[in-house]
């Protein structure tokens, strides 16, 4: 399931949320997949106990959070989720707060990596100190905009 297409099958982009923390952070994201049924709630709940047993592993660069946990967890497909924030959110013992959150669910653990890649493809920007281009993201105020980063991304445009 690539990530455009999930996007649009779980109406699964949420932009300029608002979140108290980290934890409604994350929540944001899953509660759409659950909606769609792609996920059960507990997967959310796996996500939460992992960060707090393991830290903020879900954290792939600064200011971008990929929240996941296992196939195990609570997936019944594969699905992505978008959220960006207003205001972004810290995890406990991390200096830069996260605004960007993209919620993976993967039902296998080659269709976990293979989502990973795209959605690192998508925001890769070697330009970037960081290594990604949150902006491209930042700067959506529709669904269409973010579909339309995500195809100038992966059509090399």
């Amino acid at each position: 399931m690539a990530f455009k297409e999930s996007l649009i099958e779980n109406n699964s982009i949420l932009l300029s949320a608002e979140a108290a923390n980290w934890e409604d952070a994350v929540k944001l994201g899953t509660d759409m997949l659950v909606a769609s049924k792609a996920i059960e709630p507990s997967y959310h709940d796996a996500i939460i106990r992992c960060v707090k047993s393991m830290g903020p592993y879900i954290i792939i660069a600064p200011n971008l959070a990929m929240p996941h946990a296992r196939p195990e967890d609570g997936v019944n497909r594969t699905a992505f989720a978008l959220v960006t924030l207003k205001k972004p959110v810290y995890f406990d013992g991390e200096d830069e707060p996260v605004d960007v959150l993209v919620t993976l669910a993967g039902s296998t653990s080659d269709q976990h990596m293979e989502g990973l890649m795209e959605v690192t493809q998508i925001l890769d920007d070697e330009n970037s100190s960081t290594g990604v281009d949150l902006d491209k993201l930042r700067r959506c105020h529709s669904k269409e905009d973010v579909y339309a980063v995500i195809d100038r991304a992966l059509n090399g445009g």
